[in-house]
């Protein structure tokens, strides 16, 4: 379960504005010096959880990234930031939006709180807006009836396994994505393992999948994200950092899904 910062902040921010005005309207500082002490302390961290919040919960929030779903365009370990104003303001905690400023749009790399437990964070990419058919049939994507187009970027073949990276265009927005085939170990042919199929878009949901294609658990299995659920778009990666094993790391440093990356995949 992921810790839900913007409720904790929200409560911190509640419980020590109500603090400072109990302090305003009956003098609370006056019981004593240990209580002017106390009250002083809370009311100097009041400012610093407005701040904070309204930072994470109306500007930019930090995520970080827990699986692999998202190769190659995302790493785990991967440090990006959110733009919580892209598809509207939102009030933290229940996340209803109070003033629509865009929608997800198809390539959006989105955060989302999970359909089936809203109390995690998950990070997808948009392929199906509300309306959209979204289909896979072997290995390749269809969006209302046409084929999304990609390109070769390199592929690694095994005895077992071919690797295959793609760029792929879905309408204005190219994107990296990655695609794994089992082989049969004694003719060589391709054992289709992905889930395929097709499925319609309902109104005001989003069809997401992991640029990881054989590799995600997404929505060909749980379904589609309310707009509800919607939290941001994912902008901006600014660390890479494996806590245990490695220093910081800031060479991946840069917009997501820039061209230049692109180039380590060749």
């Amino acid at each position: 379960m992921d810790i839900n910062i913007g409720f904790w902040l929200t409560l911190a921010v509640v419980l020590c504005g109500a603090l400072w005005l109990v302090d305003r309207f009956t003098g609370l500082r006056d019981k004593g010096e240990k209580v002017r002490e106390t009250v002083e302390f809370f009311n100097s961290l009041l400012p610093v959880f407005v701040v904070v919040l309204v930072i994470r919960s109306f500007i930019v929030e930090p995520f970080t990234i827990p699986s692999g779903s998202m190769i190659p365009t995302l790493k785990v370990h991967d440090f990006v930031l959110v733009n919580r104003f892209a598809y509207g303001l939102r009030l933290p905690v229940t996340n209803t939006k109070v003033i629509p400023v865009g929608e997800p749009e198809r390539g959006d790399v989105m955060v989302f709180r999970f359909p089936r437990d809203p109390s995690m964070n998950y990070i997808k990419r948009v392929v199906g807006l509300p309306g959209d058919k979204v289909a896979l049939r072997d290995g390749r994507l269809y969006i209302n009836g046409e084929e999304v187009a990609r390109d070769l970027v390199r592929e690694h073949r095994g005895r077992t396994m071919v690797g295959s990276v793609y760029v792929e265009d879905l309408g204005e927005q190219s994107h990296l994505m990655r695609r794994e085939t089992r082989l049969n170990p004694y003719t060589g042919e391709p054992v289709h393992t992905g889930k395929e199929g097709s499925w319609t878009v309902p109104e005001d949901e989003y069809f997401v999948l992991g640029d990881n294609r054989n590799n995600s658990r997404d929505s060909r299995f749980w379904g589609t994200v309310p707009d509800q659920l919607v939290k941001g778009k994912a902008f901006l990666i600014w660390m890479h950092w494996d806590p245990i094993f490695s220093w910081p790391d800031f060479s991946r440093n840069g917009a997501i899904d820039q061209p230049s990356s692109w180039e380590a995949q060749q």
